[in-house]
């Protein structure tokens, strides 16, 4: 693997890390701040990603380097713990629980967004003529290449966009098939846990969510781009 490689791998798992300790961070508060203390109490209410990768290690070690090294991205997993009696008694507020995780990786989204429109308007930046991955979103006014800002600012955006939206599928494990008991009245909410929280539809969700999110992150991709670059097509 050439050193430029390495760089940019490094760049991608930082940039992962990053955003999947902001993302099981929130979850942590929310619950502490709803009354369940589980997370907290395991030092996961916290940006050090040590307790994260700690409960985690392969989701956050191992696998986001494979995938790099095999794709070219960074994909990986982590987890924050609750208490299964909390979320029966209060399942609004375990519902918010689980939206915090993709709140907290859409607020990186535009931050990174905010920062590219802000280092194009003052000249750091420029458009490119076309989109070549997912690292290189916008240029350098310089014409120089890739610089590190450009890179990092290019992939915080699509990662976060890409965790963000995919954890907001409502099918299970993922944020969404929690978040979406917002919409129910408690009562019903507690008979959907009933059926959801069956171990066999785990494998069964992620197996869907991907297949699914796979025809829709051309379009998500696209919506994204125009907080950039509104009214500009690139491709």
């Amino acid at each position: 693997m050439r050193t430029p490689d390495l760089a940019l791998g490094a760049i991608w798992y930082v940039a992962f890390i990053f955003s999947t300790t902001c993302h099981e961070a929130a979850h942590a508060l929310l619950a502490q701040l709803g009354g369940d203390t589980t997370a907290a109490e395991g030092g996961q209410v916290s940006l050090n990603p040590i307790p994260h990768i700690q409960r985690s290690p392969f989701g956050m070690v191992v696998m986001p380097i494979l995938s790099f090294v095999l794709w070219g991205w960074t994909m990986g997993w982590a987890s924050a713990p609750f208490d299964p009696r909390w979320e029966r008694d209060h399942p609004h507020r375990a519902a918010r629980m689980a939206l915090g995780g993709p709140a907290a990786n859409f607020t990186i989204m535009l931050l990174a967004a905010l920062a590219i429109r802000i280092g194009i308007a003052q000249g750091y930046f420029v458009m490119p003529d076309a989109i070549s991955s997912y690292s290189s979103l916008v240029q350098s006014a310089s014409g120089s290449g890739p610089t590190f800002a450009t890179t990092a600012l290019s992939i915080l955006f699509v990662l976060n966009l890409l965790l963000g939206t995919f954890n907001l599928l409502p099918v299970p494990p993922l944020d969404g098939h929690s978040g979406i008991m917002l919409l129910m009245p408690e009562r019903v909410a507690l008979r959907y846990l009933d059926v959801v929280r069956e171990g066999r539809y785990t494998l069964l969700g992620l197996i869907v969510a991907w297949y699914v999110y796979g025809y829709i992150f051309e379009f998500v991709f696209g919506l994204g781009l125009h907080l950039i670059y509104p009214g500009n097509r690139l491709g």
